[in-house]
């Protein structure tokens, strides 16, 4: 059994430790043991202070995204033609 935190959800529900399993056929994937769910890539870590640096990148880029929404609403114009 391997202990890993979640990151999958980390701007929604947060970060979350796991017990589960690597799996045999996929190097990069995480099966939990009691949700039957798995997680590939970078949507779980084995150290805590990876997860965490991966939820910071994480919202980085969502604040990034939400100040492009913001400016170009910011520059919306509504005409009557």
């Amino acid at each position: 059994m391997t202990k890993a935190y979640i990151t999958k959800y980390a701007l929604t529900k947060g970060i979350y430790e796991a017990q589960g399993r690597l799996s045999e056929y996929f190097p990069d994937m995480f099966i939990e043991e009691h949700y039957r769910q798995h997680h590939h890539g970078n949507d779980w870590h084995i150290t805590l202070e990876d997860a965490i640096s991966r939820a910071e990148e994480m919202r980085i880029k969502k604040l990034q995204s939400l100040d492009k929404q913001m400016k170009k609403l910011s520059a919306l114009k509504f005409e009557i033609k």
